[in-house]
């Protein structure tokens, strides 16, 4: 399979790396983090783990951020950037190959513990592979049960020894179904600081205030292709009437790894003298120096509300795609902030609603209205503090437990 390290670089090859007694201590780690979100995820828990076990051996699937952490990846995480079923499909046959030969390399050379990042229609497959094979498994991050598909429960509890859950009402939707979970928080709240510098951010940006600088507007329409696809043009279409409204908006988009040409071919033909700057990657600096942001809907809202950044949080989608999800929901919610607050702290523009018009009004709806933008950042501030809670210690926490059973 193209994408493989040699057939010799594991975990027993890769241990003489390491000081003799450190491979003795440390577990070895096999570890799938899809998409750049997974793959940020997963390197601050990698971080995390190789302060408590600093000869720790990792092998898989992730990104530059994993890499650069000294991880092997023997594919990377983008070939996991797929959304919906019409992407799943046309991609299957590579994604079932890549899962297969995945498993039979940790089976062969078993890692003490497997963790599946997110990705939990790739991982769940594969992480009951690995434990029907006696190789202990963890889920970090558990599915959304508590929005939509509550059947994936069964799942779950054949696949995964234990679950590591970002948010504090995971765990007991577990329990009750017989899944071991553990409430760590999010490692993005420990990072995150409460107030972060957004003069420090523009500055970093090329976005410092000057006689012509008015209010930073963040364009996040996801980071697969399918996302960039049918997000980034309302977007792009949207932030063209803001601008018409208040002529002294500008505009940032952070780009993902790989998908630049297609964003600048996006900004051709949707956002043609747009004060618009693309970003390669750099999005926490984005919604650190932006007052205002048009995010997808995913793991950018939460990020976005860590920022304290008012947002219009988007989700358009291929037809077939949601007309499968109609129905499914088991809340009125789509966006994490959102959700955690249980109620529409934030609006929801999704599929039909998602229109350049809709999203301009509201965009600029936060800018005209000073105390709502107060008062929702205070909201953010609570929910930043509930999810802060040392996530890399409560993690490694629950693994070496599952190790020592």
């Amino acid at each position: 399979m193209n994408g493989t390290e040699p057939s010799g670089a594991g975990f027993a090859g890769s241990s003489s790396a390491a000081p003799p007694s450190a491979a003795v201590a440390a577990p070895t780690l096999g570890l799938v983090a899809g998409e750049a979100s997974g793959d940020l995820l997963a390197s601050l828990l990698l971080q995390g783990l190789r302060e408590r076990w600093p000869g720790l051996l990792s092998c898989g699937i992730g990104g530059p951020r994993l890499a650069e952490l000294g991880f092997t990846a023997w594919w990377p995480s983008h070939k996991l950037s797929i959304f919906g079923y019409v992407d799943a499909l046309l991609n299957l046959r590579e994604l079932l190959a890549i899962r297969r030969e995945l498993g039979d390399r940790l089976i062969a050379d078993p890692p003490s513990v497997f963790v599946g990042v997110d990705a939990p229609d790739f991982n769940f497959g594969l992480e009951r592979r690995l434990r029907e094979a006696g190789i202990k498994t963890v889920h970090f991050v558990c599915p959304s049960i508590w929005a939509w598909r509550p059947e994936r429960v069964q799942t779950i509890k054949a696949s995964c020894d234990h679950v590591l859950c970002l948010f504090p009402f995971e765990p007991e939707l577990l329990q009750r179904a017989g899944i071991g979970a553990t409430y760590v928080g999010h490692p993005l709240a420990d990072r995150i600081p409460l107030w972060p510098d957004q003069a420090a951010a523009r500055v970093a940006l090329g976005l410092a205030e000057g006689s012509s600088g008015g209010p930073v507007v963040a364009l996040l329409p996801g980071s697969r292709r399918s996302e960039l696809k049918y997000i980034a043009p309302p977007l792009l279409q949207a932030a063209r009437r803001m601008a018409q409204a208040r002529g002294d908006l500008r505009f940032i988009l952070p780009v993902a790894p790989g998908l630049m040409e297609m964003a600048r071919a996006l900004q051709q033909a949707h956002g043609q003298d747009l004060p618009l700057t693309l970003l390669d990657g750099r999005s926490h600096e984005a919604l650190a120096a932006c007052d205002v942001t048009l995010v997808a809907s995913g793991t950018a809202t939460l990020e976005a509300a860590l920022f304290k950044r008012p947002m219009v949080i988007a989700y358009k989608l291929h037809w077939l795609n949601a007309w499968r999800m109609r129905g499914k929901a088991l809340q009125p919610w789509v966006g994490l902030p959102n959700v955690l607050a249980r109620e529409f702290l934030v609006p929801e523009l999704i599929q039909q609603d998602c229109t350049p018009e809709n999203l301009a009004r509201e965009g600029l709806a936060w800018l005209d209205d000073p105390a709502r933008y107060a008062r929702v950042q205070q909201r953010f501030v609570e929910q930043h503090e509930l999810l802060r809670c040392n996530t890399a210690q409560r993690a490694g926490d629950a693994i070496a437990n599952l190790l020592q059973r």
